[in-house]
């Protein structure tokens, strides 16, 4: 049996024994186990409760912190409520503050498995709660199963209209043939012209421009001209190496390939973590809800868009 955790697979921390092995021959509890993540955290996210057990039991430090959280604060993150117990049950301290403030008891108030909360501590703002109703009707709305290769922009406070003329695109009329259909311009157009054809669609909040076979609408100029005056998140399922988000605000670039749905880190802020929590592997509904979008369906994504444009070629 290994002295450490080499090789040592995420299923694994789900075996008791095999954990316990490696712990009996030498492998070290406090010790990272790849980039620098301890073994405790590990198990409070993919391992199981008697594999936390074990490993709380044996640690220098429950409570050790990693890129600005503990275990707890994973556990809670990552909707393992009956890892969080064993960790709070161990001593875990669950009203530490970390991650742009939210605790991981703070944290458990806006999922399904809340810590009671003891005087003294705060609960969720108005806000806060307002943000945690809306991300079941989001979800619900926007679970969309096959994305792959579509490009969004999520604009805040404009209309698909206004998005037209900011983008100088034209109208443009799908064959009659193919007009009901999601996406009508496959047997239409050659690729060249599909590259500068996207779907436009107002929703509450804002619109959303849309192109199922590429990544213009994220790009650097639609997203700097759709985003003057207010707030416009870009992204693109790219089926390669997986969604790639960004976030202008009034032309400027505020962060660039981010991750939509993604783990949060340490320097996000409040509501940020927040949306990680909530949209946690949801892409396309972190990205309209970062916007302030709340479409009550999925055809902004899925189609057909409100309106088709063919923008402006630029040399």
């Amino acid at each position: 049996m290994d002295s450490d955790w080499t090789g040592m697979p995420r299923r694994n921390w789900e075996n008791l024994a095999l954990v316990r092995a490696r712990l009996d021959a030498g492998a070290d509890p406090n010790a990272p186990v790849w980039h620098g993540e301890l073994p405790l955290h590990v198990a409070a996210r993919d391992g199981s409760p008697e594999v936390v057990a074990e490993l709380a039991r044996r640690v220098d430090d429950i409570d050790a912190d990693h890129e600005g959280r503990t275990a707890l604060w994973l556990a809670v993150y990552a909707r393992r409520p009956e890892n969080a117990r064993v960790l709070a049950a161990a001593g875990a301290d669950p009203w530490r503050p970390m991650m742009g403030g939210w605790s991981p008891g703070q944290l458990s108030l806006a999922g399904p498995t809340p810590f009671p909360v003891p005087p003294g501590e705060p609960g969720l703002s108005d806000a806060e709660a307002a943000m945690v109703a809306e991300s079941a009707q989001l979800i619900a709305a926007l679970d969309v199963p096959h994305y792959h290769g579509t490009g969004l922009a999520c604009v805040a406070d404009i209309d698909a209209a206004e998005a037209a003329r900011r983008l100088e695109a034209t109208p443009i009329v799908p064959d009659e043939e193919y007009a009901d259909e999601p996406w009508p311009f496959h047997e239409e157009l050659d690729d060249d012209e599909l590259d500068f054809i996207v779907g436009a669609t107002d929703v509450p909040g804002g619109c959303v421009i849309t192109q199922p076979w590429g990544y213009l609408p994220r790009t650097r100029e639609v997203t700097t001209r759709l985003s003057a005056g207010t707030l416009c998140y870009g992204m693109y399922a790219n089926p390669k190496s997986g969604n790639q988000g960004s976030v202008l605000i009034d032309g400027v670039t505020e962060s660039w390939d981010v991750t939509p749905g993604g783990e949060p880190i340490a320097d996000d802020d409040s509501d940020e973590i927040l949306l990680a929590y909530l949209y946690r592997h949801r892409a396309i509904a972190y990205a309209c809800a970062y916007a302030g979008l709340k479409p009550s369906d999925a055809r902004a994504v899925t189609g057909p868009p409100d309106v088709w444009l063919e923008l402006t070629r630029r040399p």
